[in-house]
């Protein structure tokens, strides 16, 4: 790619999203975390081009922070091409969404499941109001222990992406501590709101087979956790732009590696996204998971059609009015669920 207008940039994303106050003072004093494993040499520099492509204010001293997995400014983690890719889109997404986030990147010392929720209580431990994590992995009984070890932090909005291979169920996303974010088709239209959207079919979602359901999530068709909560866009066909210098090679985890300009897409997109809405609203100090959506899901654009697979009850693969797996409660409209 030449140029980053190839995917959705900042504004299209604000606008879709209702975020266009973005611009203005929202965000100042927030600190959004992005959790990464290994290290990206050149996400600051990476960065610096993602933000003046889009005519973003730089991130100047103070705003653009990375510290190893027990938050010392080094060493840091061996580098790794594919993770670089991940860590760009990461901090790209934040940048995009709340321009005046400070942004923190947390790197694990491997992929590790341990090693990256270390990495989430450090994020906590440093003050960060948002913490994104775009990874995930199936289900297991150890996922209950990592539970309260890492992903249990009252007062901070903590967010996962629900995973990209449609019909599962996948972790971190199913923790009940945190905010499963699924993935949207989003397209221009003539609409009011100048925007569609649809379930995107790798969405993650469905009902935990591990994970007690939240106090807050109502849904009758699952005794257990349901995910997702809410949702982003996140098809690679309408994805959004992203810079990495680095990245030369596929990455096996997420499709998304490309070197200079690229689309990305996948549930990772949203997660960090999402992160920073969070900021944007400035609410994180009464978020426990996801209650705050659930409190008032009128303030979230509901996505009826599209679906991820086949399932029963139908609704956890399947958009329709209301609550629905592929989508949650639906998608951002302004900073009023958040």
């Amino acid at each position: 790619m030449n140029s980053g207008e190839s995917g959705y940039g900042p504004a299209d994303l604000q606008a879709a999203y209702g975020l266009t106050a973005a611009s203005a003072s929202e965000g100042a004093g927030q600190t959004i975390a992005v959790i990464e494993a290994y290290n990206d040499p050149s996400a600051e520099a990476d960065l610096a081009v993602y933000r003046s492509q889009f005519g973003l204010p730089p991130c100047g001293t103070g705003c653009f922070t990375v510290v190893n997995q027990a938050g010392a400014a080094g060493p840091y983690p061996k580098n790794n091409q594919g993770w670089a890719s991940e860590e760009s889109l990461d901090v790209d997404m934040v940048s995009a969404i709340c321009p005046n986030c400070k942004i923190l990147v947390v790197e694990a010392n491997s992929e590790a499941d341990a090693n990256l929720g270390e990495a989430v209580d450090t994020a906590a431990s440093l003050g960060a109001n948002a913490i994104s994590n775009s990874f995930a992995s199936p289900e297991s009984k150890s996922d209950l222990k990592f539970n309260k070890s890492y992903f249990d932090h009252p007062g901070v909005a903590v967010t996962a992406g629900s995973g990209d291979n449609g019909y599962e169920v996948e972790y971190p996303a199913a923790s009940p501590y945190v905010t499963a974010v699924g993935g949207t088709t989003l397209k221009r239209s003539s609409s009011a709101r100048g925007w569609t959207e649809t379930a995107w079919k790798g969405s993650g979602a469905g009902c935990s087979v591990e994970e007690p359901k939240p106090t807050w999530q109502k849904d009758s068709g699952c005794s257990q956790r349901t995910v997702a909560d809410v949702s982003f866009d996140a098809n690679l066909s309408t994805g959004v732009a992203a810079y990495d210098s680095d990245c030369s090679l596929e990455n096996e985890f997420e499709g998304i590696c490309f070197q200079g300009w690229g689309i990305a897409g996948g549930t990772s997109v949203g997660a960090p996204a999402i992160a920073a809405i969070y900021g944007l609203a400035g609410n994180s100090s009464v978020v426990h998971g996801a209650n705050i959506a659930y409190a008032d899901p009128r303030a979230l654009n509901n996505i009826t059609s599209g679906s991820d697979g086949t399932c029963s009850p139908k609704y956890l693969c399947t958009a329709g009015p209301g609550y629905n797996g592929p989508t949650g409660l639906g998608t951002p409209e302004g900073t009023g669920a958040f």
